[in-house]
């Protein structure tokens, strides 16, 4: 009996924390029979952490890293930029393309947008974790007119970490959470 219950807890816990994927506006429907789709990355209102803004939590942690060792806080904020087009989207890219079988091509009829509005880097101490996670808003339009929105989708709570738990850089971690969103919105929409 004491068993059930701990196993009903373990499973609504880990509900709650689940990643989700809805359709909020449109429908996904005319994008059934694409072979190919254009996929651009946006970081439009983006929010870290605990902070309002991305500016403030980059500001935060380079002044952090910059009082322990000199210059270390701004090669910390190029590398944050840089971990974008270098870790986050080739993640996204590789697992949302090979789970859905579409190219991504500039000329495809339509044009995926993917705003990523939040971002918990997580941590991994060694005895003591968090996982990192993503939200964001994918808008899908028309390439040719893209004022012509066919859908837009949230996705929520996107996980990141490593399944053996060697995820001590911040980077893989967020990077993770890419990859999970692309294959998991791969699935929803195809």
């Amino acid at each position: 009996m004491r068993l059930s219950f701990l196993f009903i807890l373990l499973c609504i816990t880990t509900a709650g924390y689940s990643q989700k994927i809805k359709t909020t506006k449109g429908d996904v429907a005319p994008l059934k029979d694409q072979t190919s789709v254009h996929i651009e990355f946006s970081y439009e209102g983006l929010r870290v952490g605990k902070f309002k803004n991305e500016a403030d939590y980059i500001a935060k942690k380079t002044e952090e890293y910059n009082k322990k060792e000199a210059g270390k806080g701004d090669k910390w904020a190029e590398s944050w930029q840089n971990d974008k087009a270098r870790a986050y989207e080739p993640q996204f890219l590789e697992q949302f393309l090979e789970k859905s079988k579409l190219k991504n091509e500039k000329d495809a009829k339509y044009t995926l947008i993917f705003n990523t509005t939040f971002i918990e880097p997580g941590f991994n101490v060694g005895a003591w974790r968090k996982n990192a996670y993503i939200d964001a808003t994918v808008t899908i339009v028309e390439t040719a007119n893209r004022g012509n929105v066919i859908a837009v989708l949230s996705v929520d709570n996107a996980p990141g970490r490593d399944a053996m738990g060697v995820d001590f850089d911040t980077s893989w971690r967020i990077s993770e959470a890419y990859a999970k969103a692309g294959k998991s919105l791969s699935k929803y929409l195809w």
